[in-house]
């Protein structure tokens, strides 16, 4: 239900590059892709995906749920910045940036390098925290200070206890793609209500689980819900 937005952006990318290459299996790099959940999804419908993560007990975990699943994903342990050393230039169709340029050092140099593993006609899938959304939830926690902190922050922060160092607004990670020579596609808004609706609506109502997620996807490209989402995707193509 919370990612049913991106996996929209994603199939029709898939459709899109399988159509140009004349390959139904896809070369995929999940960069920071953890334990796979979206890179043994991805293996099932027959993509080669390698997944680059620095945590050796995500890529375990990572390995068990591919086996589950009866599917191969390569699992390399490095991070964003190790891309280049890991991997062949122009190696694959499709990088996967989700939850990573939160919290590299150089997010600029994280997607340079991923474009440098995208072939011509390629695409990134860049998944990101908004800082409008941060505070919007921290002053529905009471911690107005801290609410306030977010949208004065340039990094998007609401203190140093903040798990998260920064978040993006729609303008920032638009210009960081056409800075790494993407050229960027539509902002979509992820978990627009999803974080806001009380586990027990969804838990108690027959089919509120399916009606939130059509509110989410015609929501997506709202312009003004899309900029309060607790995450936002969009998609960068290599010409």
């Amino acid at each position: 239900m919370r990612t049913a937005v991106v996996w929209d952006a994603l199939r029709g990318v898939l459709a899109e590059l399988a159509a140009a290459t004349g390959r139904d299996a896809l070369d995929i790099v999940d960069a920071g892709g953890g334990t796979g959940g979206f890179a043994v999804p991805l293996a099932v419908l027959g993509h080669s995906v390698t997944v680059v993560d620095p945590s050796p007990d995500s890529l375990a975990a990572l390995e068990r749920r591919a086996k589950e699943k009866g599917v191969e994903v390569r699992g390399l342990q490095g991070d964003a910045a190790d891309l280049g050393d890991l991997l062949s230039r122009d190696s694959a169709d499709l990088v996967l940036c989700h939850s990573v340029l939160e919290y590299v050092e150089d997010p600029i140099g994280a997607l340079t390098a991923m474009a440098q593993l995208v072939r011509a006609g390629g695409a990134v899938s860049v998944l990101a925290a908004n800082p409008v959304a941060s505070a919007i939830h921290r002053a529905l926690a009471g911690q107005f200070d801290e609410a306030r902190s977010v949208l004065t922050d340039p990094a998007g922060s609401w203190g140093d206890r903040d798990p998260t160092p920064r978040r993006f607004t729609a303008d920032a990670l638009t210009g960081l793609l056409s800075t790494a020579g993407f050229v960027p596609g539509a902002v979509h808004g992820v978990r627009i209500f999803a974080d806001l609706v009380p586990s027990r609506l969804l838990d108690g109502e027959p089919g509120a689980a399916e009606a939130l997620v059509a509110l989410e996807q015609a929501a997506s490209t709202h312009p003004v819900l899309r900029d309060i989402a607790t995450q936002l995707h969009l998609l960068g193509h290599l010409q």
